[in-house]
């Protein structure tokens, strides 16, 4: 019984004195919204472009098309990289 005891003791003193985590939770807004990316989206189909850099997620690009759809595109296509290009210049 004695021995329950103490080991009882010696785990609330752990706990009572280990400090606390400073991991945090992964909230949904921290989370990447782009999960696949498409390549292959005429320009002529897009409405509006949006750019959204969270961290430990990469560059992502969100097409809204003119069907009100959302798609990812990948920053690497050769016209996203001329538009990123040109829009940093002005």
């Amino acid at each position: 019984m004695d021995a329950k005891l103490l080991a009882v003791m010696a785990a609330l003193t752990v706990l009572v004195f280990v400090p606390p985590s400073q991991a945090k939770p992964i909230s949904l807004v921290e989370r990447c919204y782009c999960r696949s990316t498409v390549n292959s989206v005429p320009r002529g189909y897009i409405r509006e472009l949006r750019f959204i850099h969270t961290p430990n997620c990469p560059f992502q690009v969100i097409a809204k098309l003119k069907n009100n759809r959302e798609v990812c595109l990948n920053p690497e296509i050769r016209w996203m990289q001329q538009y990123l290009k040109n829009a940093i210049n002005k």
